[in-house]
Parts: C-alpha cells; sequence; structure tokens
C-alpha cells in the first residue's frame, strides 16, 4: 500500500484550507454555537434544527464545490470520487468545528442494503444535510448485548405497529428520522428474528425525552472528544409503519445493522476522536512556559507523548487500510472492528496521561478561571471511557476480531468447553 497521498490529494487539502481559512469566522462559529446551545438546553422533547443565514450560506457554498458526499455515485448525489478524498474533506471540516460527513448516519448501510428508490430518497438528503437519522438501538436491558433487544414490531397486513422502548438515542431530538432495530420475530434466534426501519421522527406514537450527560453543566467546550451534553430516551406506542420502510429483508436486520456499524467505523469522525487528544497536548506542551520551566524540556513528558504519538499513527494507518479495502471492493470483515478495540483505548491512554502531566489543573472545568485551554483536557477525561462502549464495546469487537478475522470460535463457545 502506498502510504502518501497524491497531488490531486495534497492539492484538495490545499484548496480545503485555504476555503476555511476564508470562509470560518467568528461570527459563523457564534452562530453556530448558539444554535448547538439552544438545541441542547431546550427542555422540550425535540427540536428542528434551524441554520441561521452565515450557516446556510456556508453550507451552500460546500456544496456548490462538490465535496459533499465526495465519494457516493452522482446519481444519488455524489461525485463518485475516492474514498481517501473524502476523509480528507471530512477531516479538514471536522478540524474547523463542521461535521459534513456520513458516518454515523445510516448512509452507509442504505447504500449497501436499501432498494433503488430507497437510495433515490434519502442519499440525496443526507449529503444535502437536509436528513439526518437518530441510531435506535440500544435499550436499557440491551446495551453491549443488542441482540437481546426487546422493541417489537408485530406485522399487521403491510404495516407493522411498533412498541418499546429505546436509550441513548443522542440525536433524537434533532435528527428528521429514526433507523430502527426491532425485533419482528420473537421465536427466532435472538440475532435472526430482527429487522430495520426508516422513518420520520414526527411520526405518531413516538416519544423523545431527554437524558443529560456528566458534559451538560458546565458545557464542554468544543473539540471536547465526546462531549454531547444531552442523549435521549424514546418511546414508542402504537407506532405503525408500512412495510416500505424496512430496510434490506423483514428479519435481516442484524446483518443490515451490523454491515453499517462496521462501515461506520471507518472514517475522518472516529480517527479525529482518537487522535486529536494527542495533537492538542503537543500544542499545549509546545507553547508552554512557566517562568523558565517549559514541559517540553521534561524527558518523561517528552517520551510518554512521543509513545502516545507513535500510537495515534497507527490509528490513522489502520483508518487508511480500511478505507483502501472498501475502495477497491475488498471484503471489510473485521478491520472496522480491529479500529474500534485500538483506537478508543489508545484514547484513554492517552487522557489519562494527559491528566498526570496537567496535575491538579487536569480537573478544571470550562468556566474555571485556572482550567487549561477551557477545560478541553478535564473534559475530555468525563467523556474518555464512553468511547470504549460507544457503537460497541471493545470486548465484543475483540470477539468480532477473533471470529471473523481470526477464524477462532466465539467466547461463549470456548466457555461452553471448558
Amino acid at each position: 500500500m502506498d502510504f502518501g497521498f497524491t497531488a490531486e490529494q495534497q492539492q484538495l487539502r490545499k484548496d480545503l484550507r485555504e476555503f476555511i481559512a476564508a470562509n470560518v469566522n467568528p461570527e459563523l462559529m457564534e452562530e453556530l454555537d448558539a444554535a448547538e446551545a439552544t438545541i441542547e438546553g431546550s427542555t422540550q422533547g425535540r427540536q428542528t434544527v434551524r441554520r441561521g443565514p452565515l450557516l446556510a450560506a456556508f453550507y451552500e457554498k460546500i456544496w456548490e464545490r462538490g465535496w459533499l458526499g465526495y465519494s457516493y455515485p452522482k446519481e444519488y448525489g455524489g461525485q463518485d470520487g475516492d474514498r481517501v478524498s473524502q476523509n480528507i474533506i471530512e477531516e479538514e471540516f471536522l478540524r474547523a468545528g463542521f461535521h459534513i460527513g456520513l458516518a454515523g448516519s445510516g448512509g452507509p448501510a442504505i447504500m449497501a442494503a436499501g432498494t433503488e428508490e430507497q437510495k433515490r430518497y434519502y442519499l440525496p438528503k443526507l449529503i444535502r444535510l437536509e436528513y439526518s437519522f437518530a441510531l435506535g438501538f440500544t435499550e436499557p436491558q440491551a446495551g453491549a448485548d443488542l441482540a437481546s433487544l426487546r422493541c417489537r414490531a408485530v406485522r399487521d397486513g403491510d404495516h407493522f405497529v411498533i412498541n418499546g422502548q429505546k436509550m441513548y438515542t443522542t440525536s433524537a431530538h434533532v435528527a428528521t428520522h429514526m433507523y430502527l432495530m426491532a425485533r419482528t420475530d420473537p421465536s427466532a434466534k435472538k440475532h435472526d428474528g430482527i429487522s430495520i426501519f426508516l422513518f420520520p421522527m414526527d411520526t405518531p406514537g413516538l416519544t423523545v425525552r431527554p437524558l443529560w450527560t456528566i458534559q451538560n453543566n458546565p458545557r464542554a467546550p468544543r473539540g471536547t472528544c465526546y462531549g454531547e451534553a444531552r442523549s435521549n430516551e424514546v418511546f414508542f406506542e402504537n407506532v405503525r409503519l408500512h412495510e416500505s420502510t424496512l430496510l434490506g429483508k423483514e428479519n435481516e436486520g442484524w446483518r443490515v445493522g451490523s454491515m453499517g456499524l462496521n462501515l461506520d467505523r471507518v472514517g475522518a469522525w472516529r480517527y479525529l476522536r482518537s487522535v486529536q487528544r494527542d495533537e492538542d497536548i503537543v500544542n499545549w506542551v509546545k507553547s508552554k512556559d512557566f517562568g523558565g520551566f517549559s514541559p517540553k524540556d521534561n524527558p518523561a513528558i517528552r517520551d510518554k507523548i512521543a509513545e502516545l504519538w507513535i500510537e495515534a499513527q497507527v490509528c490513522r494507518l489502520m483508518t487508511l487500510r480500511s478505507m483502501s479495502i472498501v475502495q477497491h471492493g475488498g471484503n471489510f470483515t473485521y478491520e472496522g472492528s480491529a479500529e474500534k478495540v485500538f483506537a478508543p483505548e489508545h484514547g484513554v491512554r492517552t487522557t489519562e496521561a494527559i491528566t498526570q502531566m496537567l496535575g491538579p489543573y487536569a480537573q478544571l472545568l470550562n468556566g474555571s478561571p485556572h482550567a487549561v485551554e477551557q477545560g478541553v483536557f478535564a473534559h475530555n477525561t468525563m467523556g474518555a471511557f464512553q468511547s470504549g462502549i460507544n457503537h460497541g464495546s471493545v470486548q465484543i469487537m475483540r470477539d468480532q476480531v477473533a471470529k471473523r478475522g481470526l477464524g477462532m470460535p466465539s467466547a461463549n463457545k470456548l466457555k461452553a468447553k471448558t
């Protein structure tokens, strides 16, 4: 594999940085911060995301340049571009504070398993950022063991009637649609009787209730990994969905959902959440001088930062490997799970090391007068361990690597034999 970028990709990054430098300003960021704070702070069940005039104009410029949905087919609103270039686009905008990619959107699963009608309806709207999906997976008794979910979808002619509950549905209060995993055949093996549905969030019978996180008060500063102030509970009471809302075939939702999650684990969003902590502490150490003492002159700090930086490059190479496999039509099986093990655990190690470097200042949150970098390192500490659970726990991912990558039996089968 060639680990370098082509001349065209290097020029693309240069163009992106020039565009961001020319168009991202304090007024734009204030409008973005105000919109996010209003939505997160609301006590209402759901809120509509309303972009101000500056944000609307900014996103329109991005669209005009063909940078949205870059690697998706043109017939669905993309540009037929390559995955590495799309990763470059997403990375540069994420560093500036803007999430324009389709990671976590349901888009990869729709592209892989949707009908032609679903692809033509949903993908252009996801790419234009007109639609967004809340992922309805986790339940009170079905977290790491997602296949134990109980939310029921009972067939009634050409409709399904949904009853049950989801929790930790982070974007349910702002999303336009739900990507729901529900049980359609309770008599089947737990992985076999599950289906996935796509439908609007304003469907009758659906209720959203806020779950406030540890990052809510004070609000985590921009740049915090897993700094969302709010998640949600979602309740379904006789929600009627037409069978056309099925993504994939009835009772085959586990395969579709697993494939979608695996694809969602690859890309700039996940990569940056793992390595930005390394970049932030390097920049902080290099720039600080305390009356003649500079952290960068401490050999223990230098050695630890170098160790973590090397691990960060492993995260980068794992991401590039996965994108290369997908781009060249390879069999993408365990690689996303492997990334989901290494990257979050690296993030935890980085956060713990930074806490040791900062000493007592590592405890000061946003708003404290002596907080370091507006408390971003302290807020990272509160959110670090969440990365080992979101989108599948690292323990489950290890099992996936063993089974799909190494051909080993599952942990449960090994226990049964002993």
